[in-house]
């Protein structure tokens, strides 16, 4: 029995930390579609976390500045697709497709760059757990909540600080009302451009994070499209969630929880296919929240360019 309670609990704990880089990128995202951009650059914005996080943390050491060098790197092409978006109102699904494509272009020509071609690739030490005296000891609660790295416990606190950002101050409900009417909140004083920049400069911020737990935390080196499409889950994740901060955390820990059961299954040696059991993390949580979803509609405006004075 023993046995078995180590092996559950370790599925939950591999699942939580699988859920984590998926979740800074959705909360971000759900931000700025709220706003009313829609960006689809997300997985290049967290492939550029990934790297600059891992650059500024082997060249300094200290994972600090790795995290703000993410931060920074991912913002700067949030400010370019808002640029693009918002400022001369390209397209916004193509725009958020072209920050895809440099963003996993450029971060990978930026390694190439400073590293050259290695037969071992640079790493850095994985980011430590905190370990809470007399809570990380705890018989199985203990090791699930107690014993994480610093982003683990910094996702945790983003999810209700991110829904109370958005429903209970007066700036969430300028990101609301310019995602709903712009032309409303042009009428109210509200400075469209600036929201939506604002809100896709977090969002980009925040996808950086994401990125970077994926060289910092899970694997302690770069690799080229490191983040293995979980940009594109957090896009899913936000719809399936209904944009709201809670829903879309419980999307992303079954997404963590399924891939790590399917991870323990190959360990295990199970006779099923591989590609049936890599497929899991992706399939399942979509049709559990399809299921759980109830039409409440996406922002207004949402992928829609706007122009002061347009009608």
């Amino acid at each position: 029995m023993a046995g078995e309670e180590a092996i559950i609990i370790g599925i939950i704990v591999s699942g939580i930390r699988l859920s984590i880089p998926i979740l800074f990128a959705a909360l971000g995202e759900k931000i700025a579609e709220r706003s009313g951009v829609l960006n689809l650059g997300v997985e290049g914005m967290m492939l550029i976390g990934a790297f600059t996080g891992f650059m500024g943390t082997y060249l300094t050491g200290n994972y600090v500045v790795g995290i703000l060098m993410a931060i920074v790197g991912a913002a700067a092409l949030a400010i370019l697709m808002g640029f693009m978006s918002i400022t001369i109102r390209t397209n916004q699904l193509a725009a958020g497709l072209a920050i895809w494509l440099l963003g996993t272009g450029l971060a990978a020509l930026l390694y190439r760059l400073a590293f050259g071609v290695r037969t071992v690739a640079p790493s850095v030490e994985l980011m430590p757990k905190i370990d809470i005296p007399g809570l990380s000891n705890l018989p199985g609660i203990g090791p699930v909540l107690f014993n994480h790295d610093p982003l683990v416990y910094i996702a945790f606190l983003l999810v209700p600080l991110t829904h109370y950002f958005i429903f209970k101050t007066k700036l969430g409900l300028k990101i609301r009302t310019v995602g709903e009417n712009p032309k409303q909140a042009d009428t109210l004083g509200v400075n469209v451009y600036r929201i939506r920049y604002l809100t896709l400069i977090i969002g980009g911020a925040l996808a950086g994070v994401g990125g970077a737990y994926f060289s910092l935390v899970q694997t302690g080196y770069f690799l080229e499209n490191v983040t293995g499409g979980a940009g594109w889950i957090a896009l899913a994740l936000v719809i399936f969630g209904r944009w709201k901060a809670y829903w879309i955390t419980l999307g992303a820990f079954i997404f963590g929880m399924v891939d790590s059961f399917q991870l323990g299954l190959q360990a295990t040696g199970v006779q099923v296919p591989f590609q049936f059991l890599l497929m899991l993390p992706y399939l399942i949580p979509i049709a559990v929240l399809a299921g759980m979803y109830k039409k409440t509609g996406a922002p207004a405006a949402l992928a829609i360019p706007y122009k002061r004075g347009q009608r």
